[in-house]
């Protein structure tokens, strides 16, 4: 598979996303499917303190095992949702409690991508950005990594680093996929490319809106949407999405690939991409997902997409 960087990392074109462990599956299932990224070239995992209650940093750490040392682990701190009452999440305080948290859970001694979920508007960035140095230089990190942040707020952040002398984040973890296009309509990957960061798209499949099992409205029962009501369901499935997924499954088709095939290579034929977050709770899902990166578009393509996707 190919590989790219996230600052000194190099990382697979296509990482797990392990959202699903110890929430929708359980820890002999999140083995089957660990496996099978790594037999597909996978190197790429994707936690957070958040999901599952720790639990998918506990399962992904006992699946992973001796092969540790062969992957990439990022997770992710400071999400309101994981944090106590009052508590502040890019704290210098906190992020010692967290990381100490996030090791023991995932059963290492070192976190190789650490980001902070959400921003976090009551911690100046140069107290955050100070305190994960010091993880760095204490090797309990080895790059750090943001998400959910806007243009600004990465301007904010690269000079926070330069004013405290810390390094920067290298890269932000964004909703980002051919239907959700606010990274690039609202100059998140300009803000990149000024910085050197790279782009970690989450969601690059809306949450299997584009992979073709959504027909309609009403969800098929035990799929993700189905557990998921109101605002959280209404932002994947519309009539509007439902009209341009059927647009871009016939594209696709023209040129001989699946709606799959087209979501995850429209995100890998975009440079400033790193790697592309793709969940999974079985391992013919990893199979696929991986196989879907090879579609390698042209710029033209690319836009000829955007355009239907709009």
């Amino acid at each position: 598979m190919e590989m790219r960087s996230i600052g000194s990392l190099s990382v697979s074109v296509v990482g797990l996303g392990c959202n699903n462990f110890g929430m929708t599956i359980d820890a002999d299932a999140t083995q089957t499917v660990v496996d099978a990224a790594i037999d597909a070239g996978v190197n790429y995992f994707d936690t957070a303190d958040l999901y599952g209650r720790g639990k998918s940093e506990e399962f992904l750490g006992a699946a992973l095992g001796s092969r540790r040392d062969h992957v990439v682990i990022g997770t992710k701190f400071g999400h309101p949702g994981a944090l106590p009452e009052g508590q502040r999440g890019g704290d210098p305080a906190w992020i010692r409690q967290a990381v100490e948290a996030s090791l023991a859970r995932l059963s290492t001694d070192r976190i190789d991508h650490y980001q902070l979920h959400m921003p976090d508007p009551d911690t100046p960035q140069t107290e955050t950005l100070g305190a994960l140095q010091e993880l760095v230089d204490e090797g309990k990190v080895l790059e750090i990594g943001c998400s959910n942040f806007s243009a600004d707020q990465i301007d904010e952040a690269a000079g926070a680093a330069a004013q405290s002398g810390a390094g920067n984040y290298s890269s932000v973890q964004n909703h980002y996929s051919v239907l959700t296009r606010s990274v690039e309509e609202e100059g998140v990957t300009d803000a990149c490319e000024r910085t050197a960061m790279t782009v970690v798209p989450y969601f690059p499949l809306e949450s299997g809106l584009l992979t073709g099992k959504y027909s309609g409205l009403t969800p098929p029962e035990g799929t993700r949407l189905s557990m998921w009501k109101g605002e959280m369901r209404d932002m994947f499935l519309s009539e509007d999405n439902l009209a341009a997924v059927d647009r871009l499954t016939s594209y696709a088709a023209a040129q001989d690939h699946s709606i799959l095939e087209l979501a995850i290579g429209w995100l890998v034929s975009n440079p400033a991409v790193a790697t592309v977050i793709c969940g999974a709770t079985k391992p013919s899902q990893v199979a696929s997902n991986v196989t879907a990166a090879s579609w390698a578009m042209s710029p033209d393509q690319r836009s000829e997409i955007a355009a239907l996707a709009s």
